[in-house]
């Protein structure tokens, strides 16, 4: 069963299990909305639910998102648990995402732990909230913080939950606070589908929409969440319900979110390989070496994820703190980053020209040597200084994993790691496996790229940065199509269009002045063909 319920008294206490994630699908819909009969059958006082295992739930099955929708229909269900005379507590730990979110939003009160995770990211799968989200999260949270969560696909903490409004109370134990909350005060809650529409001017929306097109261009869910969010402001509930299901179920089957669905599955498979059984913690504690900048935007990185890091400086030390310092500085205005945790980060940190203050590091990173033999030497050094058990990673990319291990006593500990630059806001991991790379190295590597909350990709030695190919394959294409008759710009711009950050540099490549011009479509067609064919085979 993936919905139990038991009741103690007057009290029922409704659980959702389907493990791993409590993923939604139509055998729990079924059961939420048997137990909502249950509780009024029962003339219960209240309603606990709350989430088996590591998490209240954390959106659809994904085994269901290319099948027709069967119900009962998650709209349908929340409806019930919202008008029912038996007031229903969400009990949240672990992550409340996507429907799991718009369950707690159909709740009567709001409990979560301080750390459980909340968002609505079904955005970022090419589809809006289809069970409420867009319609009562402003009416709960107001529609500035609306516009500020459900178009970005953005997830927050409890502590963050709280100070919108999102949740009414924290707790350790959201249970055991839930059968504490006086009844008095769960009769005078009001559904937030009753509570009065949230408005908000104008120029809101219209910075919600340049924010979407700057960070999520050419993506149409985005701009349709906006609409449903204007629409929440003079809408009926049920009205805006109806339009908020026919979006969700014409975007579902768009194009758009059938990429964004394989690019989904495609990231999950990589981040957990099935050949790969050995096991691994991430490290705790990290050691870096090499060139200021890059030991920089690598040591923010790790820093920012919670781990320990030493620099082990190779000139004066004062230049890794200054190019940290502008790091952080530099995330305090973008507000990615707080007080707290820019002194927190600090306190994590330790630099020293002594390469035995790192003897207890899990993973040593050596960070951009220009050269084969300066590289060597960094890992001989880093070699001599920690314990065996210890993690040995190169990120220069121009250089042979295979060559560097030649002069280790043990190179089954040696991988490549490559992070795009700058390594701390890019989303790419890149671990590269030698061929004396043990399966232990090769896990502890795939567990950091979880706690970095990066996606990890495997590539073999000697066959170079998989995103250099790509970009290569791209540069190539972009030439021929300027020798073709397109100009630069409309190169670049088609590229933009398609949804790419920016397209490829201006080529060098001469202009044939008699050719024709070339749509945007087929540019940006011959481009992404191009990218896809420098991957394949990977």
């Amino acid at each position: 069963m993936t919905v139990t319920r038991r009741k103690d008294g007057t009290i029922g206490y409704v659980e959702l299990a389907n493990p791993p994630v409590n993923a939604i699908n139509r055998e729990m819909r079924q059961g939420l909305l048997d137990a909502v009969q249950w509780a009024e059958a029962e003339a219960l006082e209240r309603v606990i639910l709350s989430g088996a295992g590591r998490g209240f739930a954390a959106g659809a099955d994904a085994r269901e998102f290319d099948r027709a929708p069967e119900p009962p229909h998650l709209p349908e269900v929340l409806r019930r648990i919202e008008l029912s005379p038996v007031p229903w507590i969400a009990a949240v730990h672990g992550a409340a995402l996507g429907g799991g979110a718009e369950i707690l939003l159909a709740c009567r009160y709001r409990i979560a732990r301080p750390d459980a995770t909340l968002g609505l990211p079904e955005v970022t799968l090419g589809v809006v909230p289809g069970a409420g989200g867009t319609q009562r999260l402003p009416r709960l949270v107001g529609m500035p913080a609306a516009l500020d969560l459900i178009p970005t696909g953005r997830a927050i903490s409890g502590d963050a939950a709280l100070r919108i409004g999102l949740v009414d109370a924290l707790a350790d134990d959201p249970v055991a606070l839930a059968s504490a909350v006086p009844s008095k005060r769960l009769k005078l809650a009001l559904p937030v589908g009753q509570r009065p529409a949230s408005t908000a001017p104008e120029v809101a929306f219209t910075d919600a929409r340049n924010a979407a097109e700057r960070s999520m261009s050419g993506q149409i869910a985005p701009r349709r969440a906006i609409e449903l969010l204007e629409l929440a402001q003079t809408q009926p509930l049920d009205d805006g319900l109806r339009h908020e299901r026919e979006t969700f179920l014409a975007l579902r089957q768009s194009d758009q979110a059938r990429a964004l669905r394989h690019v989904f599955f495609a990231e999950r498979a990589a981040r957990a390989p099935a050949w790969l059984t050995a096991t691994a913690q991430p490290p705790r504690h990290v050691a870096i070496t090499g060139d200021a900048t890059v030991v920089a935007g690598i040591a923010c990185a790790m820093l920012k994820a919670g781990f320990r890091v030493t620099i082990l400086a190779t000139g004066a030390a004062e230049r890794e703190h200054a190019q940290i310092d502008r790091i952080i500085a530099d995330s305090l205005s973008r507000e990615s980053l707080d007080t707290d945790g820019a002194d927190q980060m600090r306190a994590r940190l330790a630099i020293s020209e002594d390469f035995g203050a790192a003897g207890a590091a899990d993973l040593a990173v050596e960070a951009a040597f220009a050269d084969l033999q300066a590289t060597r030497a960094a890992m001989e050094r880093l070699q001599a200084a920690l314990p065996g058990h210890t993690i040995l990673a190169t990120t220069t990319p121009g250089l042979d994993v295979d060559q560097i291990a030649r002069g280790l006593d043990e190179p089954s500990r040696l991988l490549g790691l490559r992070l795009p630059a700058p390594a701390h806001l890019t989303r790419l991991l890149e671990i590269v496996r030698g061929a004396a790379t043990s399966d232990a190295a090769l896990a502890t590597a795939f567990a950091l790229a979880r706690t970095l909350r990066k996606v990890p990709v495997l590539s073999d030695a000697g066959v170079g940065p998989i995103g250099d190919r790509i970009l290569a394959r791209r540069d190539e294409a972009a030439d021929t199509l300027l020798s073709l008759g397109a100009r630069p710009q409309e190169v670049h711009a088609a590229m933009v269009a398609f949804g790419f950050p920016a397209g490829p540099a201006a080529a060098d490549t001469p202009r044939d002045p008699l050719a024709g011009a070339i749509p945007a479509a087929e540019i940006s067609r011959r481009l992404v063909l191009a990218m896809i064919d420098g991957v394949a085979g990977v």
